[in-house]
């Protein structure tokens, strides 16, 4: 009997957004999606579309592991794992709660490493796989009230670097999609997350102030010229889990193309000081 290989695509987060929009995508090119979302409900109109729906909470253990059991029983292993599930968490380090910061992690770095681990040795026993880990232009450069955020971007930057290498001689390609400004509900996620800046109190009131006008107009100002809907990564995707080689790294957006090639040659003073020309810098009163 020939041996077969698994292509099927396992998409996490796909209620809204990138991984939707992902899923019906690839759906839609003949691939095998398995579309999947903490709540059922809000991918289920998705099968409709040509995906296969699952539950999966990346902040659960035994989510996760079930997730990738009923594909490797379905289809013999998972071929294509998108780690897309993620969301930002905005405002002054100081004043960010442990509890967010874990979930923070938990999202966007932890579920991303959990299911990979997972689905390692079915692409191994099948000699082929493919492993997409959404990070953003915020893994390359960092914008001052994202630290988190941008540290669980960097770490995905990190961890992808690593696995790269470690996995390459079993036939599975470890690839980095760095959007910029997205329009989805990215932004307005990102905003609910500032508290402090509905602490009068808060000696980051006015710059959280600032902040949440900067994200605002990231997506619906005149920075949303430079980004790009849901489809435009959709379609980056696809260009990279068919490539016979693909790139270690696909930026997305003309914003994301500029920001990091910005921040690559420009020295940290530099850009601390292209920073303060944004955002008022916290001080004393």
């Amino acid at each position: 009997m020939a041996h077969t290989i698994s292509k099927a695509v396992l998409i996490t987060g796909c209620s809204t957004g990138i991984g939707r929009a992902t899923a019906e995508h690839l759906a839609g090119k003949g691939w095998t999606v398995y579309a999947t979302a903490r709540n059922l409900a809000t991918v289920e109109d998705l099968a409709s579309r040509g995906c296969k729906t699952l539950v999966l909470d990346v902040c659960n253990d035994a989510s996760i592991y079930a997730a990738v059991q009923a594909i490797e029983q379905a289809e013999g292993a998972v071929g294509v794992l998108i780690n897309n599930a993620g969301y930002g968490q905005e405002g002054a380090v100081e004043e960010v709660p442990m509890e967010q910061v874990r979930r923070q992690f938990e999202t966007n770095v932890f579920g991303l490493v959990r299911l990979t681990q997972l689905v390692l040795p079915g692409m191994r026993r099948q000699g082929w796989g493919k492993i997409v880990n959404l990070s953003s232009m915020g893994g390359k450069l960092t914008f001052p009230g994202g630290g988190f955020y941008h540290a669980t971007k960097h770490a995905v930057e990190a961890l992808s670097d690593a696995l790269r290498f470690e996995v390459k001689g079993f036939g599975i390609d470890v690839v980095v999609i760095e959007p910029g400004p997205i329009k989805t509900r990215f932004g307005d996620t990102a905003i609910d997350s500032i508290g402090g800046a509905k602490e009068p109190a808060s000696p980051y009131t006015a710059f959280n102030a600032t902040l949440a006008a900067k994200v605002r107009e990231a997506y619906e100002g005149p920075m949303a010229m430079m980004a790009a809907g849901p489809d435009a990564v959709a379609r980056v995707i696809e260009r990279a889990i068919t490539a016979r080689k693909p790139r270690t790294r696909y930026p997305v957006t003309a914003a994301a193309r500029l920001l990091m090639g910005l921040r690559r040659w420009m020295p940290d003073g530099a850009f601390d000081a292209f920073l303060r020309t944004q955002f008022p810098p916290p001080t004393a009163p």
